[in-house]
């Protein structure tokens, strides 16, 4: 006896874009978090054989905590005026806020613990302090994620066009925020704006990246408020949530193990080039800007005469990642031309065997650099800091392969026909569309697991054990394979060119290059 629910109002396009900015101060803080943590922890004495494993808690918590949270904000229908998704996003962005305090206070917060805050003495308090904020960062933006692009689906009804205007609004907001963080990031004078943030305890580059965090809050509350009061949320369907389908649900680990046994060769080709692509990706996503502070401004953390030049380079490396974020967006404009003119395997192996390249450049560069007389400052010479940031730019570009992020549009990411392509969710092919898993690799899977019949929110949970598990082995061996070779970072970067290069490889080999007409082409719409 159920009726049709009335025909709901769509929700104009200027709310959609409020409702996605959430996306910016989100980003903002990831991008503060990647350029900045890796060396601070180290300041605060943890040895560089063992900085890698503070980031065991990403892609935990982004296998674990990100489908449950979505689990929930689908199943629960909260008695408040704020519906499903937005009480988890406010509450996720709270999070997020007191763990950046968290980390940012840290020092401080262990100097009241009986830290001995002589410069190169191991503060224990503070370390201790900063893993719980740390690990509390990585929930809080896990569990911001899924209901964010949730709220978006639910406010576009699944209408294509409109999803692919809600995807490319939310990744207008993340280029946004990636800009600004790294931006923010090379800046070294926050502190002067902050001048409470320089304590006994807290030199000036602890105060700069404690200011850049109290930036990331103010950021972060703005966009939050923005998107939860941006439209009113719709409401839940009765008791049967089939009936308006807001997301995939992603798969559970008890069924993702338990589909192994179904998978044919051609899903385990692409979770293998997946798997070997995120052990290239994994060690500069770790240790990039504090290659540029070692090895490049030869400067250490944890030495008081070293540190400054250190801090210099971490500085510079952010601003490389700011370049490096920009071409990632302009490559992903020209991204589905290319995947639908060569095929995507193709397009796919070419950009591992690019960014393999770029990670035997940093090799080269580090090498030249320290065989190479440094002028008595101790700044490198121009031409070695250029070549440096050349590198880290164009990593942008096989980043936007590997790493361009889709809102889940199925009649936009499959034919019918099971072909593979790039998902077409860009607003006048500005900005790519974004979400948790990846786009070639992700519509890759989604095909081959949608042939077996296993749903392709289980493609969504298999893909990310392809993406967690090198994430894992990499954050365990990392610093300690850099240590068995004299310390720094070059171990790591050649184990990830190696990588890179033998999933170029396989990708080239393996994966299908069928190329597909343009979505516009196609016929009508399949459910």
């Amino acid at each position: 006896m159920a009726r049709t629910a009335p025909q709901a109002r769509k929700v104009p396009l200027r709310q959609l874009l409020r409702a996605a900015s959430v996306a910016c101060g989100v980003q903002f803080g990831w991008a503060l978090q990647l350029s900045l943590l890796t060396p601070y922890v180290q300041e605060l004495g943890i040895p560089h054989a063992f900085a890698s494993l503070v980031w065991l808690c990403g892609p935990l918590s982004g296998l674990l905590v990100q489908p449950l949270i979505g689990h929930l904000s689908d199943r629960v229908a909260p008695a408040s005026p704020l519906g499903r998704r937005r009480p988890f996003i406010a509450a996720g962005a709270a999070s997020i806020a007191a763990a950046v305090l968290t980390v940012g206070f840290s020092s401080d917060l262990g100097r009241l613990f009986g830290d001995d805050i002589t410069p190169g003495k191991i503060r224990l308090g503070a370390i201790l302090v900063y893993l719980v904020g740390f690990w509390l960062l990585d929930v809080g933006n896990n569990a911001t994620q899924g209901p964010c692009r949730a709220f978006l689906a639910d406010l576009t009804e699944n209408d294509p066009r409109r999803t692919r205007i809600a995807n490319a609004y939310f990744s207008l907001f993340m280029a946004l925020g990636n800009i600004l963080g790294y931006a923010t990031g090379a800046y070294s004078g926050w502190y002067r704006i902050f001048p409470f943030t320089v304590t006994p305890s807290c030199s000036i580059s602890c105060a700069n990246l404690k200011s850049a965090f109290l930036l990331d809050i103010i950021i972060l509350v703005i966009t939050t408020y923005i998107t939860v009061a941006s439209v009113q949320e719709p409401q839940s369907f009765g008791g049967d949530e089939a009936e308006h389908p807001s997301t995939e649900q992603e798969a559970f680990l008890w069924e993702l193990f338990g589909s192994f046994r179904y998978f044919t060769l051609p899903v385990w080709m692409v979770l293998i080039v997946t798997a070997l692509t995120w052990i290239g990706w994994f060690p500069f996503i770790l240790f990039d800007t504090d290659w540029m502070g070692r090895e490049i401004y030869r400067g250490s953390p944890d030495n008081p005469g070293e540190s400054q030049n250190y801090h210099d380079g971490v500085r510079m490396g952010s601003f490389g990642l700011m370049l490096n974020s920009v071409l990632l967006g302009f490559t992903s404009v020209v991204l589905e031309k290319l995947c639908r003119k060569w095929g995507a395997g193709l397009v796919w192996g070419v950009s591992n065997i690019l960014m393999a390249l770029c990670f035997v450049a940093m090799l080269v560069i580090t090498y030249v650099a320290k065989n190479m007389d440094y002028p008595p400052s101790g700044v490198p010479p121009t031409g070695i800091v250029i070549a440096s940031l050349v590198v880290f730019t164009i990593l942008g570009a096989p980043l936007a392969v590997s790493n361009r992020i889709i809102f889940f549009d199925r009649n936009n990411l499959l034919s019918t026909s099971n072909s593979i392509v790039c998902c077409p969710c860009s607003i006048f092919n500005l900005f790519p569309c974004l979400q948790i898993t990846y786009s070639i690799p992700y519509a890759m899977a989604a095909s081959r697991v949608e042939n077996l019949g296993l749903g392709q929110g289980l493609a969504m949970g298999i893909l990310n054990l392809a993406i967690v598990i090198p994430q894992v082995i990499v954050s365990l061996g990392s610093g300690p394979w850099d240590q068995l070779f004299g310390g720094g970072n070059a171990p790591a970067f050649a184990v990830a060119a190696g990588a890179s290069f033998i999933g170029g490889l396989v990708a080239i080999l393996g994966l299908p290059r069928a190329r597909i007409s343009s979505s516009r082409r196609r016929g009508g719409t399949h459910r």
